[in-house]
């Protein structure tokens, strides 16, 4: 085995399901159709929400800023994945091990956030309507979203460079599909016990937090809801919510689940399986969730269509 300085491995090798080698083929297909689906479904709400003028509230632009950080999310862990499950080749090199690690740890903090901040564009929408164009004006919402991702970079900053400084003892067997910290802090030989607490203590505040603030925001979005004389009105506010609640429920919940308890806790085969399900089912489903319960992005993708059908006929 070849070691860089440090005594760091060149390589990494994933182990990912290499007990059960014949997932190995299903599993590919099955990452292979959700990247896929994945790829075309936010990349449709992003060209529908940039084309369409009738999509041009701060809703949508939290969307589709949802929507290129779900490709960008994807795009970080499963090209690597795929290569590792079409063959008997499982190595990542370290570098690109430690670049995978600092972009999904980036990545995954800022939706966190982003999230927690569509909930509070929902509470303004719903409970504030006459002066919602007023408080989420544009530059407003550009800051919150850049806030979203500064406070996802400089938590993948802190985060994964006390990891990388962890001695491995040359050790190079990775039990996961990608590098991802919990992970890489169970490789050390070395005493993990402040990267432990200082994961745990973070994911917990940045979970919690925006969690904390979905759930003031719909407790407020409830009551106001329901003071709605008309049923179509209440109908159409139920409807945008909850497809944001469903969204939420997908992502925290393995979430809190992998970051928020002991590392020597829980099934490792379980933690995998739902590492596979929020960064990869999850963004799959978003452009789904988002689009089957609304009438206004189903009529602007018609719109859309008949336009180019039109143009193509000329």
């Amino acid at each position: 085995m070849k070691l860089i300085n440090g005594g760091f491995p060149e390589d990494f090798i994933l182990m990912g399901f290499t007990k059960y080698p014949w997932l190995d083929l299903p599993l590919f297909f099955v990452l292979l159709t959700s990247y896929t689906f994945t790829l075309l479904g936010n990349i449709a709400i992003i060209l529908v929400s940039q084309l369409d003028s009738q999509l041009q509230s701060p809703m949508y632009f939290f969307l589709t800023s949802l929507s290129f950080l779900d490709l960008c999310f994807t795009t970080t862990t499963v090209p690597q994945m795929l290569f590792n499950l079409q063959g008997p080749n499982k190595n990542i090199t370290y570098i690109g091990c430690m670049a995978q690690a600092y972009v999904f740890h980036w990545l995954g903090c800022t939706e966190c956030v982003l999230l927690g901040i569509m909930a509070l564009d929902r509470y303004v929408a719903v409970c504030k309507p006459l002066r919602y164009s007023v408080i989420m004006d544009h530059r407003f919402c550009l800051q919150l979203s850049s806030t979203a991702w500064l406070t996802g970079l400089a938590n993948s900053l802190l985060q994964s460079t006390l990891t990388i400084q962890l001695p491995l003892c040359g050790n190079q067997m990775l039990d996961h599909f990608f590098c991802e910290l919990p992970g890489l802090i169970k490789m050390s030989c070395g005493n993990t016990t402040v990267n432990e607490i200082t994961l745990s203590v973070v994911a917990t505040f940045l979970i919690m937090g925006p969690l904390s603030m979905i759930l003031v925001s719909y407790s407020y979005i409830a009551q106001t809801v329901f003071r709605i004389p008309s049923a179509a009105g209440r109908l159409k506010a139920f409807n945008t919510c909850s497809s944001h609640l469903l969204v939420v429920s997908l992502f925290y919940g393995p979430g809190i689940y992998i970051y928020m308890q002991p590392s020597e806790d829980g099934s490792q085969d379980l933690i995998k399986v739902l590492t596979l399900f929020y960064c990869v089912i999850t963004p799959m489903a978003n452009p789904f969730i988002y689009t089957l319960r609304n009438k206004d992005v189903i009529g602007a993708m018609r719109r859309l269509l008949r336009k180019a059908i039109s143009t193509k006929g000329i």
